[in-house]
């Protein structure tokens, strides 16, 4: 080190540490200085929050540094990735708060640090900042081209001994990455922090209403009978990646369910498996609720109740029906991993209203859980389709708990048993079992409806009972990323699904449960492989409550150019699906859409109202939005998947949330997606409000200019059309109001749901405007 490093360094942290080791003498005598350094560490915790979690957060955290949480900062940086698609070999688990109890641990795992305890200024997060303070980024042109956006660009992931060669390599690529540095007062309250220590902020005690519940939700969770110990067990398989709240309020405390080897009123000897049905290990499995002292990051925030009235609906639903359960189910492989073996003594009633309750949450499992990156597991789905559920009350659930049972077998889904490519071997057996239970499920059907004179119309159709939000969604794919809603947002879709109990279950079991983010592409291959006939299942679902007529024209245009194998399905070949007459009567040439203007109508709160801008801005802004949502075609191929615009002008502020909806002439394979694209079929769906956690781009529109919006968006033809109108309207990376915008949008997304809602995240957003996300 040079005399003038060395210099500076005592200037800059040897002074700086007395101050803080005399603070820390003084304390007895002066009880301010533990407020003060509290101070401290919350105003590094907001400017954390609002500049660097927006993108170090979840399995895609860049260099896997996750700040959601103090632990993440404490664990540091790894060169390892996550999402590796070309990985041949199961790769070692990584979760924080689960795979290491310890720092010294997380190093032996191969994390580094990237504060230093020593000397704070030569930790790697201490130099990103002085390097982006000493190099930002230029306010105006196009961000620099050394930069790479792409989510699987290079990381580099540079350790503190490497730091001078990467701040010569890398000038520019100072922290935040890519985007304008902090202010002066909040690098500065940064620099403060991390001269103090880094310490996070201090977490309250439950007080004693609080406490309370947490005491009899471990009691109730640990009950002792059979019938209890699989409820327990039930509830934590479906329930393990909650974010889970005790009581609502503005600053709520998170807990999530974990498994222990150590019961209530004892510390929690954690049970970490790669699933959560792994066999754990000990004579008995506790299930605890531990306390997430983390910032809610909106692409993994599974928020869901846990109160007094939860816990009551659960005894009513689990453990007031009369039933017996003579052993509990053990933990090999063919029972675990399939809920129809492991659960066969749960009511098929109790299941299935467990997860109708909540269906949003269930469903969102799937999109907030290890698949917030996946474009392989997403393209799956179209870009935007409605999910209506089939009524528990509609079947006799003894009769369909029977058939289930039997079926067993054949609903099992694709486990990876060795990691590795050979599990691809295995891959016909799954899909025969599914084929035999497809055609089992059409002869049951057909006994059924001839037995029992049923038809099937909108009563088979759950309605939310009349005041569950739930009975209706919407479900939008963003390329890589999805989103759910309650709801049926937009126009018309191309397509809609109908799921049933089975259907909902298996979804659970192969896109969350049974999903391993750390797999081989073989395991993933598998996952999505698999996740057609489920597709293909929904779809049918769906089909059967229109003509037979148009069930026929309706899949054939789903799946145009499609071979032959990616659209066999045996109940979509059967009789029952392409003679069985609708037991619904249609007066239009458009049967699908005013089946589903029915349902819009019959189900407990199908409109959406919250996502509806008509009525809720002037007359012209309405306008100008309608136009864009009528103008389908090729022009909307150069939108971003996820646009938030923000609209300025006399009336106030309003947020809009532009979704492209891109065309396909179908979604039956896994790959040559961009073969298969049909942009002339691209449409923007508009909400007001906030619609996806990934936003792309944002645009920032004065109302009197919206029309003008519009019709610049209607009149792209080029990238050198796209390039001007992002240069007119968009916020640019470098822009210098990026973080008042991105700040505006956080505050009004926040402020309406403290709860539900979480930060967004920022790295899919996009670089110069020669790059855009048409796909």
């Amino acid at each position: 080190m040079s005399r003038t490093r060395k210099t500076e360094q005592t200037r800059r942290y040897f002074f700086p540490l007395l101050g803080l080791l005399l603070l820390g003498f003084a304390s007895l005598a002066a009880p301010g200085a533990r407020a003060a350094l509290e101070d401290t560490a919350s105003a590094a915790h907001d400017i954390l929050q609002n500049r660097c979690m927006v993108c170090h957060g979840c399995y895609d955290a860049p260099c896997q540094l996750k700040l959601e949480a103090s632990q993440g900062l404490a664990r540091g940086a790894s060169q390892d990735l996550v999402y590796d698609g070309a990985r041949l070999m199961t790769a070692n688990l990584t979760r924080l708060f689960d795979d290491a109890r310890s720092v010294k641990r997380w190093r032996k795992k191969g994390f580094y640090p990237v504060v230093d305890d020593d000397n704070p200024e030569d930790g790697v997060l201490y130099r990103m900042l002085e390097l982006k303070q000493a190099h930002p980024l230029a306010p105006r042109g196009p961000v620099d081209n050394s930069f790479d956006f792409s989510l699987y660009r290079e990381q580099q992931c540079t350790r503190q001994e490497d730091f001078d060669s990467y701040a010569q390599d890398y000038p520019l690529w100072g922290m935040p990455f890519g985007l304008p540095g902090l202010q002066p007062d909040e690098h500065q309250a940064m620099i403060r922090w991390l001269e103090s220590g880094a310490p996070p902020v201090p977490q309250a005690d439950l007080a004693p209403p609080l406490q309370a519940q947490f005491d009899a939700w471990e009691s109730f969770l640990n009950g002792d009978s059979n019938k209890e110990r699989l409820m327990g067990r039930y509830l934590y398989e479906h329930l393990f990646l909650a974010t889970l709240f005790l009581q609502a309020s503005d600053e709520p405390v998170w807990f999530r369910l974990v498994r222990s080897a150590t019961p209530p009123g004892e510390p929690i000897d954690l049970i970490s498996t790669r699933r959560p049905y792994d066999d754990p290990g000990v004579k008995r499995v506790y299930y605890r609720l531990q306390r997430m002292p983390i910032t809610p990051l909106g692409k993994s925030h599974l928020a869901y109740r846990f109160d007094e009235e939860r816990r009551e609906w659960y005894r009513q639903n689990f453990l007031e029906p009369d039933y017996t359960v003579p052993e509990l189910p053990g933990y090999k492989q063919q029972v675990a991993a399939n809920p129809f073996k492991s659960f066969v003594a749960i009511p098929v009633r109790s299941r299935y209203r467990f997860l109708l309750e909540e269906a949003e949450f269930t469903i969102m499992n799937f999109i907030k859980g290890p698949v917030c990156r996946g474009q392989i597991a997403l393209n799956v789905i179209e870009d935007r389709f409605w999910v209506m559920f089939m009524d528990p009350e509609s079947i006799s659930p003894e009769s369909d708990g029977a058939f289930l049972a039997r079926e067993s077998d054949n609903l099992r889904l694709p486990v990876s048993a060795t990691g590795t490519v050979v599990d691809l071997v295995t891959w016909r057996s799954y899909a025969k079992s599914h084929d035999r239970y497809q055609k089992a499920k059409v002869e049951f059907l057909a006994e059924q409806l001839n037995r029992d004179d049923r038809n099937i119309d909108m009563d088979v159709l759950w309605d939310g009972d009349g005041k569950n939000p739930n009975a209706a969604l919407t479900i939008f794919r963003h390329f890589d990323t999805a989103t759910v809603v309650k709801g049926f947002v937009g126009e018309t879709p191309k397509t809609a699904w109908v799921i049933s109990y089975a259907l909902l279950e298996r979804i659970h079991y192969l896109l969350v449960a049974g999903f391993d983010v750390y797999g081989a592409v073989a395991h993933q291959l598998e996952t999505r492989l698999y996740m057609d006939f489920l597709r293909m299942e929904g779809e049918l679902n769906f089909l059967m409550f229109l003509p037979p007529e148009e069930r026929k024209k309706l899949r054939e245009f789903w799946y145009r150019d499609a071979p032959g194998f990616a659209r066999s399905h045996a109940f979509a070949d059967s009789e029952l699906m392409s003679e069985r007459p609708s037991d619904l009567h249609f007066s239009s040439n458009d049967p699908k859409a005013e089946f589903l203007g029915w349902m819009r109508q019959h189900i407990h709160q199908a409109s959406a109202e919250r996502y509806d801008y008509h009525d809720k801005v002037a007359k012209p802004v309405s306008e100008a939005l309608d136009s864009l949502v009528a103008a389908a075609g090729k022009h909307n191929r150069f939108m971003p998947q996820v646009s938030f615009l923000n609209v300025i002008g006399g009336s106030g502020e309003h947020a809009f949330t532009l979704l492209r909806d891109s065309g396909y002439s179908n979604i039956a394979l896994p790959f040559l997606e961009e073969s298969r694209r049909l942009p002339g079929e691209d449409k923007l769906t508009v909400v007001q409000g906030f619609v996806g956690d990934h936003p792309n781009l944002f645009f920032e529109v004065h109302e009197k200019q919206l029309p003008l919006f519009a019709e610049d968006i209607a009149a792209l033809e080029t990238a050198e059309d796209w390039e001007v109108l992002r240069h007119r309207y968009s916020v640019a990376r470098n822009a210098p109001w990026f973080w008042r915008v991105s700040d505006s949008f956080h505050q009004r997304h926040l402020s309406a749901d403290p709860i539900y809602n979480g930060l967004f995240d920022y790295n899919r957003y996009l670089g110069n405007p020669v790059e855009t996300t048409a796909q």
